[in-house]
């Protein structure tokens, strides 16, 4: 009887133990769940896909736009000009690529134009790789050569046209700069045997070194100077009827850039490796390194008054800037 009465107590405890387990799952399911309901769907117009934008990719690994209530869908769309027109369409609520898109949207008389709320890279990303191996390379090695520039107008051509002026050349007779190709077709470009230079964003350029195709010998970045070089961009009305959402994702992209800023480049690396599952974790270091290298991130999301105007500059002498534009008329005031 004892015996009995012991293994009726012993299937009853296991079937509470059971009904607790599976309460407790459901609990948890049903709290996800309601997390899950409350966070609020944004999606951006991703302008590339490159370990320049680290600490966006942090914000993601992060959890940052979780923390914030958001979920974060990223779309790539090459090219600015195709990112500005997903946003403006209504395709993207938010635009992340040069904010030089925002001023030939303003200057095209564009009602519902584009403001820029935060900035997260304050330099050119890229890199001038050379065919042949050159010790103490200037820009005085372009001369005379073809380089792969990047579509007419967008700030990576507009900057290597600025930086080769800067040397006291001139980009249109005494360089010959390829715009023929398009931005996703620069490497395979250069491999088939386009050109002497190329202007490429990492990890293009490391990979195109380690494959025995050509060295990097300068940065874009370090040359150009100063400007809100890759930025995140929404329509008037989008702004005006979203602060809230505006607010929390300047938010969670100033933790990623505060992440980038106070980590070193191994964990960083660590946190934003499945962004980049074709890029072993040695090069993913290496290219963080480069980028902390030139200062590529900035300590803010916030853009001055100055580096607005820089990339006026640059766009001015490059031929592609009809009417410069007010700062306060395009950066979103918080």
């Amino acid at each position: 009887m004892k015996k009995i009465i012991t293994y009726i107590i012993g299937i009853l405890i296991l079937l509470i133990l059971i009904f607790a387990i599976l309460f407790n799952f459901n609990k948890e399911d049903k709290k996800e769940k309601k997390v899950s309901k409350k966070l609020e769907k944004v999606t951006v117009a991703e302008v590339a896909h490159t370990i320049f934008y680290a600490p966006q990719y942090v914000a993601i690994e992060k959890g940052y736009f979780k923390e914030e209530g958001l979920d974060v869908e990223l779309s790539l769309t090459p090219g600015a000009d195709k990112v500005t027109a997903a946003v403006l369409s209504g395709d993207a609520d938010i635009g992340f690529s040069g904010s030089e898109a925002t001023i030939y949207v303003y200057n095209s008389g564009e009602k519902d134009y584009l403001k820029t709320f935060a900035q997260l890279t304050q330099k050119d990303g890229s890199f001038i790789v050379s065919r042949k191996k050159i010790d103490n390379f200037t820009l005085e090695d372009l001369k005379g050569k073809t380089i792969i520039g990047g579509r007419v107008g967008g700030m990576p051509e507009m900057m290597l046209e600025w930086a080769i002026r800067e040397a006291g050349l001139d980009p249109k007779d005494d360089v010959n700069i390829d715009t023929s190709v398009a931005f996703a077709a620069m490497s395979s470009a250069f491999i088939g045997g386009t050109g002497d230079f190329v202007s490429l964003f990492e990890p293009n350029a490391l990979d195109l070194e380690q494959q025995g195709y050509g060295y990097v010998v300068a940065s874009l970045g370090e040359l150009g100077g100063v400007v809100p070089y890759t930025s995140y961009s929404a329509r008037k009305s989008y702004l005006k009827e979203n602060k809230d959402v505006i607010e929390k994702f300047t938010k969670a992209i100033q933790k990623g850039i505060d992440f980038v800023l106070e980590n070193d480049s191994k964990t960083i690396a660590n946190i934003i490796l499945p962004q980049f599952p074709d890029t072993s974790l040695n090069d993913l270091e290496k290219v963080i390194t480069r980028y902390k290298d030139i200062d590529a991130w900035p300590k803010t999301t916030n853009f001055s008054k100055e580096s607005f105007d820089h990339m006026q500059d640059v766009m001015e002498k490059a031929g592609q800037l009809e009417k410069r534009v007010e700062y306060k008329n395009l950066a979103y005031e918080k």
